[in-house]
């Protein structure tokens, strides 16, 4: 098992509840979306799963290991073992790309082969061969400050791919791209899923994505789930649940990721 949530909640300092009662598992080599309306608690959970954030209800397992219990140097381990993507992605904007897809190995390399591919990097034909599978393999040695909101998120995802996790995490992937760049992204995220075994779970506002690449869709609102069923099975009156309090009809599920509502019809 790769993730697993038991009676999971967590308050932040604020006040404000953004889970409660989760109860989730996810197997190794899964890949599994997560949908629901904005402040729903998608980032919260997946800032859980990446151990990143400690609950404060409930229990999380995490590749095995529960991140809370280990040892400083343990769970820096383990986090090696994890990627995720940001949905801003946070790259210093005068990095080359090349630079910053090789960051995706920095936690498993040796500090000084880290400090040296610094200066010169020490994989170009990797790091070209992860930007190519996102069309971007014309960009390794651009600055990061010169690419659109767009590439640069799909940079993020190359660095991800190119880092081969045993757990994938995506927040938002497609929140600046366009619906070809979206698909894309999307499915070399779930190829990679494929290729390496790596477990896979996103949160995506565009409900035509999650329907049509994830086998298994999460419906996330209020910081509990309200569903868990194959892609198959969603149906509209499961959606309308789902984002009914956003004002969504039940044909007209909201999907930010690629601007206008998606409706259901188109998604299946």
């Amino acid at each position: 098992m790769s993730l697993s949530f038991r009676g999971l909640g967590h308050v932040h300092p604020n006040g404000h509840r953004a889970l409660e009662a989760v109860d989730l598992s996810v197997g190794a080599g899964e890949q599994v979306a997560l949908i629901g309306p904005s402040g729903a608690g998608k980032t919260t959970l997946l800032r859980m799963a990446a151990a990143s954030l400690r609950p404060t209800e409930g229990a999380v397992q995490v590749l095995g290991d529960d991140p809370w219990r280990l040892s400083a140097a343990a769970l820096r381990r383990l986090r090696t073992r994890i990627g995720l993507v940001h949905q801003t992605p946070p790259i210093p904007p005068r990095l080359r790309v090349v630079t910053a897809v090789l960051a995706g190995r920095l936690g498993q390399w040796s500090a000084g082969r880290a400090l040296r591919s610094l200066l010169y990097p020490s994989d170009i034909d990797g790091a070209r061969e992860a930007l190519a599978r996102l069309d971007l393999g014309d960009r390794l040695f651009e600055r990061c400050d010169r690419l659109s909101g767009g590439q640069l998120q799909r940079v993020a995802v190359a660095r991800v791919l190119y880092q081969r996790p045993d757990l994938l995490l995506a927040d938002e992937p497609v929140s600046s791209l366009d619906p070809t760049s979206a698909d894309l992204v999307a499915s070399q995220l779930l190829a990679q899923s494929r290729a390496t075994g790596a477990t896979l779970m996103a949160s995506l506002h565009a409900v035509d994505l999650a329907l049509k690449w994830f086998p298994r869709v999460v419906g996330v609102r209020d910081g509990a789930v309200l569903f868990d069923a194959p892609a198959s099975a969603v149906t509209p009156a499961m959606l309308q649940a789902l984002y009914g309090g956003e004002g969504a009809s039940a044909s007209e599920p909201p999907a930010a990721g690629l601007g206008p509502a998606v409706p259901v019809s188109m998604c299946r």
